[in-house]
Order: C-alpha cells, then sequence, then structure tokens
C-alpha cells in the first residue's frame, strides 16, 4: 500500500471516529475517573472511538500493531503500529470547549510516517507526513507552514496548563514564560496545529504520553517546525516536550530551561 493508500484509510479513520464522537459533545455524559493522583477523565466517546478505529484496522491491516490511549498496546512490536487517541484534550471535552482532537499516527520501525489530527465539531484536519503538512476544513484546503520567529521576546507560547507540571517543571517552564511576548494556556493538541499554521510559536509540555505526542510530530515536522523533549532527544517517547516553528526559538527555550534546572 502507498503513502496515498495510508493517508485515505486515516481519513476514513478519522471520519468513523467524527461520526461515533460527535453525538456526545455538548451533552450530558457519565465520566469515569481514571486518574490517580489528579483528574483524569474518560468518556464513552472516548471509549466508543478507538473501539470503532481499532475494528477498521485490524479488518484492514491484520498485521499491523496498535497502540491506543483507552485500550493500551496490541503487536507493539510490528513493523507498522497505529497509534490513536480518541479524544485529545477530554476536559475541554466535557466543558464542551472545542479545543480537543482525535489524534491518529502510523508508525513504522518506531517512528512517524503519518499523522493526523481531526477536529469534527469545527470541520478541520491537520495531517502531514514530516515532508509536507496540509489543512482541510472551512477555510479550504492548503500547505501548512510555521512561521519566522528570531527570538524568544517575538514569540507566542502555548501549554495547556502549567498545573499539569511538577513545581521543578513548573518553576523552569516560568523562566520561558517571563522571557516570550504572549502566554496563553489551553489548546492541548490544536495548539500544535495552530503552531504547524504560523498562528503561534512554541508549545512546553510535560508528562505527555506517547499518543499525545507522536500523531503531532510529522505534522509539525512537514510543516517546517522541530519537536523535540527538553534534552533535545526524539519525542516519541513522549515525556517533557518542547515544539517550536522556527530553530531559534527552539534552541533558545531549551537553553532557559537547562538554565534554570541547573539552578534548583
Amino acid at each position: 500500500m502507498t503513502a496515498i493508500d495510508f493517508a485515505t484509510f486515516v481519513d476514513e479513520l478519522a471520519s468513523v471516529s467524527s461520526e461515533t464522537i460527535l453525538p456526545f459533545f455538548r451533552t450530558s455524559l457519565s465520566i469515569t475517573d481514571k486518574g490517580k493522583d489528579r483528574f483524569d477523565p474518560v468518556t464513552v466517546a472516548d471509549r466508543s472511538a478507538e473501539t470503532a478505529m481499532r475494528t477498521m484496522i485490524r479488518r484492514s491491516f491484520p498485521a499491523h500493531g496498535i497502540v491506543g490511549e483507552e485500550y493500551g498496546p496490541d503487536r507493539a512490536d510490528a513493523e507498522y503500529v497505529w497509534v490513536l487517541d480518541p479524544i485529545d484534550g477530554t476536559k475541554s471535552f466535557i466543558a464542551g470547549m472545542p479545543a480537543w482532537g482525535t489524534l491518529i499516527a502510523l508508525t513504522r520501525f518506531g517512528e512517524p510516517v503519518f499523522g493526523l489530527m481531526n477536529q469534527p465539531f469545527i470541520g478541520e484536519r491537520f495531517s502531514g507526513d514530516g515532508l509536507a503538512a496540509r489543512y482541510r476544513g472551512p477555510a479550504g484546503e492548503r500547505d501548512l507552514h510555521v512561521r519566522a520567529c528570531a527570538t524568544l521576546a517575538e514569540a507566542v507560547l502555548f501549554t495547556t496548563s502549567p498545573l499539569l507540571m511538577n513545581d521543578a517543571d513548573r518553576a523552569c517552564f516560568r523562566k520561558v514564560e517571563e522571557a516570550v511576548l504572549l502566554s496563553r494556556y489551553g489548546g492541548d493538541c490544536y495548539a500544535y496545529c495552530m503552531l504547524a499554521a504560523g498562528h503561534i510559536d512554541l508549545v512546553i509540555e510535560t508528562e505527555l504520553k506517547p499518543y499525545d505526542i507522536i500523531p503531532l510530530v510529522p505534522i509539525i515536522v512537514g510543516a517546517g517546525g522541530i519537536v523535540t523533549t527538553w534534552e533535545n532527544e526524539s519525542p516519541v517517547a513522549g515525556g517533557r516536550i518542547v515544539a517550536a516553528g522556527d530553530k531559534r526559538v527552539h534552541a533558545a527555550a531549551l537553553e532557559l530551561l537547562r538554565k534554570a534546572n541547573s539552578e534548583l
């Protein structure tokens, strides 16, 4: 199967997940807290959407593996593995806010080769293969490109919430936050797509799982951006993540985080 065929199948997965999720959005639905130390909600919409996508993948690609947020790994050592997060931003979802999305990625030998973020309520899809990135939505279709930003003093920074960070990481984050032009909270996966679209410059997060970031990597890199851990290593294992549209801002943010950490 070609890359084009895989992209078509990912679109089909996104459509099936949309049909499953949207009837639950902005309705009264039961919420389960799967967290241990902090509130980590999951809904029937999350689980139903992942089940629907897993069913499609197993039917079409029985030799492929699957790693999903709700139902864990299945043949995670396969050459091709699908990575699924049915609702990234469940807290926004249950609050009726549209800053959530379905994340879908295909990896080969552990490296992401295609990623998509689908926001069905708004009707937007962001996709990428690491070489190029695309937008489709109410504004039409277009290629995605990050914007130039020379310094942190000119940068717009996003994080989902500093409250999700431990005390040490939050102190390091504050150093970068104090250096940027504008800092905003919220967005989950949507913030990374706004970076790829050239609307913001920097996203800094901690404690991400692989399914939180792997689908976004081909989109960010395909749009010309960069995404690593705080240690400037591959982000595919999750953890502490820095994504930037401009390598200069990325380098400056990493240096501030490193310096702040050394001073703790």
